[in-house]
């Protein structure tokens, strides 16, 4: 500890240590991605594609894209499946996740959109579960509900790494 003078106390001398330096929460690892941006298109075709960006420290950012035939349950499919490569991409190689099942559903009185992701590399659970509330914008909360599935996970991964 460095010491920047002295305190004489009661006749004795006694270090004085230095003043902490503050530290900045931009300074501090964070322990999760950040949520960036989420594009969902659908296509005069039938089809959908959704692109997922998620932020890590110093504004590197990852990118998953999923595309899929459009319907109700198929534009949740795509924008999980989509969540699930930007998480993976961020991993490089490290963790990989399928979609397991994801499904809408109506409970207390609200809409909300569950997932069931299998891990097939990583450590931890081999079975995530997640959810989130589906209020205004179903599709994005089916991503929002694969981050909480692999929020614990994600942060032990990023812990060690």
């Amino acid at each position: 500890m460095p010491v920047t003078g002295s305190l004489v106390f009661r006749g004795m001398s006694l270090p004085v240590p230095a003043p902490l330096d503050v530290v900045t929460p931009l300074q501090l690892k964070r322990e999760r991605l950040k949520f960036s941006a989420f594009r969902f298109v659908r296509t005069p075709s039938g089809l959908c594609t959704a692109d997922v960006e998620l932020e890590w420290v110093d504004n590197v950012t990852v990118i998953g894209r999923a595309t899929g035939q459009s319907s109700p349950m198929g534009d949740l499919r795509v924008a999980a499946e989509a969540g699930l490569k930007a998480l993976e991409s961020f991993a490089g190689g490290a963790i990989a996740f399928e979609l397991a099942g994801i499904k809408a559903l109506r409970a207390f009185d609200a809409n909300i959109i569950i997932v069931a992701v299998g891990v097939r590399k990583g450590e931890g659970p081999q079975r995530l579960l997640g959810a989130y509330l589906a209020e205004s914008d179903p599709v994005r909360a089916a991503v929002v509900a694969v981050l909480n599935a692999t929020n614990r996970l994600l942060g032990n991964f990023i812990a060690t790494r």
